[in-house]
């Protein structure tokens, strides 16, 4: 399948069983970065202790925005999980350096 193809899936359309975002996922390396933004991203605002209205006000990024990535309805773009790391002073994107693995 052409990568154009598999970037018109959402997602949590490589979803192979469970729910998002702690499902078991397709060999889809980039539906599986966005499930790890998707983790971390609550569990950094779950420390916060910020409600998603908090959250968008907090950060800048629109409510509905955080919610479709937290939910995997869109592939989170490179601005916003900037923005959001900026703002929560966390790592979002898994990466390849001690202490931040990818998946």
């Amino acid at each position: 399948m052409p990568q154009g193809d598999k970037r018109s899936r959402k997602p949590v359309e490589y979803l192979l069983q469970g729910t998002w975002p702690g499902a078991v996922l397709d060999d889809h390396h980039g539906a599986q970065v966005a499930q790890e933004v998707a983790v971390r991203l609550k569990k950094a605002i779950d420390a916060q202790g910020w409600t998603m209205v908090e959250a968008s006000r907090q950060t800048g990024v629109d409510r509905l925005t955080i919610t479709r990535v937290l939910g995997g309805h869109v592939w989170p773009d490179l601005l916003t999980i900037a923005t959001l790391e900026k703002a929560l002073d966390v790592d979002l994107w898994p990466g390849r350096e001690p202490g931040n693995p990818p998946k």
